[in-house]
């Protein structure tokens, strides 16, 4: 191992010196997050011994510290091959208490159940299992990442920036004196994804070393940040409106926010974004705002594309359950793809801590009579049905109190289906619904608000729903067609078997079928004659579309009062997603989509249901709820949706995009950025920019596009960047979509997301959006 670089030791007052700069470094970081002097912060900072758990028989001790920048965790590693032995707390979806993941409750006792707890990564990264010396400890641990995680998160992103950049400026001084030399500089300005020829470089650090002492130091520092960091598109906006000694007065600022912004505010809400966002306390006295006070507000959520009033749950949640879309899950129980990927409880929990409020149970005969769920006919590993049951109630509404529809692709036999029941009825208890709510015969479905902290189980049922109030269900068991996606996915060749094949279903899993009872499309004249409002079908995603492009008004009317599930095609053994928009445009409620799988149709999808509070539901258009609609995506003709729109998206710039290739230091993105609608037919279009050389950290295009919009209230607005390639496809760097109706006028930044869907702290676009009645 003689090749490793090896620091050269220091000397004990050298030591000294650098240990006291790592307290300081630590402290100004803490102080930034609003943790200064938190005794969990400094417990973390010490560090301590864990003891990392793999399996039954591997359980290691390991140290685990959190370094001086407060958002790095370090840890002991004996693997010689690993080539770091840090992660970030960005790269954290959230940390568990107790043993609340698959592998501590396989592999520790119950026993040390306080002393345990789990770091979720984000994306495939498999979860950090850890076991503390005492209860008291592993509370420190959890409260200490949980505040770091919750405080990052509150930052503005000003402050995530200004934290990136100085932990980057760190990072490049190699060396530790607190100074930066040229050969440093350079390190950083590519560690921030910025190519600059070694002439520029040159004179950046030469205008900055006023001193002429060959390294930047101090107040030097500081000037090299403000060159870097300064933003020009906003200085010529501030400029336009700060009207008043050089000033925003707050009559410049409510000018700036009616003609600009375009929004219905007044003065007294000029006055209080001043309050809030003005960082200079003399400018606050004068009710102005300074131009460090407006990079402020453009940099909050009053300045972001999202829609604030829509960030909250604030549609009516008492309209019946069939008039939302539902944000919903296929084959939930995969990790990765169809054929031979593991199946988890983790998956369960990954997709309902999204809001999903639709999971999908495939369940089979298991060993020693208890039922398991994988993807029959493949080699997709199994898990208990029961262990599935538990992580669902306990994860079912940490993100959102509406309703959670399971549903049951049912294979077992009559024995196992009698414990499914018993699972069902004895882990969910008051939460189940397992009769109709009120004391009469039902003529429509419940709303979500209603059914707050419920489990709803669609499946197939022996007897109608009245039976349910009378009591006069005699029969035990019966026979029923098995779901129509279990005969699909034989029909793709993974069974030869009848389609039309019959299963016998017990008593006990019938009578949990409540508001979703499972049965065959015969066409829409049928289910209108002849089916409840309780009935409803699965689709396939071929059928389906085939249906919306032939019988668009039919199949609104039938989601008027009935629910309708669409899943992929058995094909997709990748996994694969469809585009859920057509399914959306004719009200289909429960478009199940592999939530495994990291895609455009995902990302839609993420979009869909961002507003209304994440909460999983979304209102569907009025004219997708009145039976008197005439509504056809295809054809537009006149009524209520047809609201002509011009919208016009100016892409003004990026900051602080990341680098796709880390491992090759000088590699620098060649950014583009994308502009796409989905919705009708005649909205769907793509538009997209120049790509610009070798800047990632500050690139500006300033280029126009103008999108017809005939359907406002179904179409959604995509931004996609990406790393412009000449000989390949280019590489993915952030993405973000959101429903047009959510979007904000003017001015506006817009965060950017991993191709996972998880926030990339600092990075982000700034665009001018207007959408405007058509002439």
């Amino acid at each position: 191992m003689s090749c490793l670089h090896k620091r050269l030791k220091r000397t004990k007052s050298e030591e000294q010196a650098f240990q006291e700069q790592v307290k300081r470094v630590a402290q100004e970081n803490g102080k930034r997050l609003g943790l200064e002097g938190d005794p969990d912060l400094q417990f973390l900072l010490v560090g301590g011994q864990l003891i990392k758990i793999r399996s039954s028989t591997w359980k290691k001790n390991r140290f685990f510290k959190l370094q001086e920048d407060c958002k790095t965790l370090w840890f002991e590693s004996h693997n010689v091959f690993r080539r770091k032995n840090t992660f970030s707390i960005d790269d954290i979806d959230s940390v568990r208490m107790g043993r609340q993941s698959e592998g501590l409750n396989k592999h520790t006792h119950s026993s040390v159940e306080d002393q345990c707890f789990s770091i979720i990564f984000k994306g495939r990264k498999n979860n950090l299992d850890l076991m503390a010396a005492n209860g008291e400890e592993a509370k420190q641990w959890v409260n200490g990442l949980d505040k770091i995680m919750s405080n990052m998160h509150n930052l503005s992103r000003q402050q995530k920036s200004e934290h990136w950049i100085i932990n980057c400026m760190r990072k490049a001084d190699k060396n530790e004196d607190n100074k930066m030399t040229l050969k440093e500089l350079k390190h950083f300005l590519r560690q921030v994804n910025i190519k600059v020829d070694d002439t520029y470089a040159a004179e950046l650090f030469k205008k900055c070393d006023e001193s002429n002492s060959g390294t930047l130091e101090g107040s030097e520092i500081k000037h090299f940040y403000d060159l870097l960091t300064y933003r020009e598109e906003i200085d010529v906006i501030y400029g336009n409106y700060a009207r008043t000694d050089g000033q925003m007065s707050s009559r410049d600022l409510l000018n700036f926010l009616l003609t600009e912004q375009r929004e219905e505010v007044s003065m007294e809400d000029a006055l209080k974004l001043i309050e809030k966002h003005e960082v200079d306390e003399t400018a606050k006295q004068k009710k102005r705002m300074s131009k460090d006070g407006f990079l402020m507000y453009m940099h909050h959520e009053e300045g972001f594309i999202l829609n604030p009033a829509h960030k909250p749950v604030y549609q009516d949640m008492h309209q019946p359950l069939n008039h939302y879309y539902i944000s919903s899950s296929h084959n939930t129980y995969l990790m990765a793809d169809q054929l031979k990927g593991p199946s988890s409880t983790e998956a369960y929990i990954k997709a309902l801590m999204k809001s999903c409020r639709c999971v999908e149970l495939d369940c089979w005969d298991g060993a020693n009579g208890e039922p398991v769920i994988y993807h029959g006919y493949t080699l997709t590993s199994k898990v208990l049905f029961r262990d599935v049951i538990k992580a669902i109630k306990d994860f079912a509404f940490k993100t959102s109190d509406y309703p959670v529809i399971l549903s049951l692709e049912n294979h077992c036999t009559v024995d196992q289906q009698k414990l499914m029941a018993h699972h069902l009825i004895s882990i969910l208890a008051d939460a189940l619904v397992t009769k109709p709510l009120g004391n009469t015969m039902p003529t429509n479905f419940p709303s979500p608000e209603e059914l707050k902290g419920k489990f709803l189980i669609k499946g197939k049922r022996l007897n109608k729903l009245d039976a349910a109030l009378n009591n006069n269900s005699v029969v035990e068991e019966g026979t029923v067609s098995e779901e129509d996606e279990a005969a699909d996915s034989k029909e793709n060749g993974q069974k030869a078997k009848s389609k039309k094949s019959k299963i016998k279903l017990a008593k006990e899993l019938s009578n949990v079928v409540i508001y979703c009872k499972s049965v065959h499309f015969n066409g829409f004249e049928h289910a209108k004659e002849m089916q409840a409002f309780y009935e409803m079908s699965s689709f396939k995603e071929s059928k389906a579309v085939n249906l919306a492009q032939t019988s668009a008004t039919p199949y609104i009317h039938h989601n008027i009062d009935k629910l309708s599930r669409i899943y992929p095609a058995g094909s997709r053994t990748d996994s694969s997603n469809f585009n859920p928009v057509p399914m959306w445009n004719v009200g289909c409620q429960i478009v199940a989509l592999n939530f495994q799988t990291p895609s455009k149709e995902m990302h839609i999808n993420q979009g869909r249901f961002l507003p209304n509070g994440a909460c999983g539901y979304i209102l569907k258009p009025e004219f997708q709820r009145s039976l008197s609609s005439q509504f056809d995506p295809s054809t537009l003709s006149k009524g209520p949706w047809l609201k002509k729109k011009t919208f016009n998206v100016m892409v003004i710039s990026a900051q602080q995009l990341p680098k796709i290739n880390k491992d090759k230091q000088k590699s620098i993105v060649d950014p583009l950025v994308r502009v796409e609608i989905y919705g009708v037919p005649a909205d769907n279009a793509s538009k997209e920019t120049h790509h610009i050389d070798n800047n990632g950290f500050n690139p500006t295009w300033n280029e126009n596009f103008t999108f017809d919009i005939h359907v406002p209230e179904l179409a959604m607005l995509r931004f996609v960047v990406e790393d412009y390639d000449t000989a390949s496809h280019n590489d993915h760097i952030g993405q973000y979509c959101l429903p047009l109706t959510s979007v904000q006028n003017g001015y506006r930044h817009v965060p950017l997301l991993t191709k996972r869907g998880d926030v990339i702290c600092s990075a982000g676009l700034f665009v001018h959006l207007m959408l405007i009645d058509a002439p």
